[in-house]
């Protein structure tokens, strides 16, 4: 089933509409009687999403690790721009 409000309704009842399309049911917000809008949950990412998310962050991080770190930072010269030779 599909709710048409218009907005000042829409305003007024936005819970409830929130709510109806949780339930599944379609809201579609009017403006003069002209769809404008229409309210869909939000899918939840999948636990393997976040999982090769995570694993793809640890690579980065590990990458990140292995850099060679300067440590004759004072040893350096450096140009007019502020950067080492």
């Amino acid at each position: 089933m599909t709710i048409h409000v218009n907005i000042g309704k829409a305003k007024a009842n936005l819970s409830k509409l929130i709510s109806a399309s949780l339930r599944g049911e379609e809201v579609v917000i009017d403006n003069d009687g002209k769809p404008q809008v229409r309210l869909i949950p939000v899918a939840e990412a999948k636990m393997e999403d976040r999982e090769a998310r995570r694993r793809k962050i640890d690579e980065i991080l590990e990458r990140i690790d292995a850099l060679p770190v300067l440590s004759d930072v004072d040893d350096l010269e450096w140009d007019e721009n502020g950067l080492p030779n």
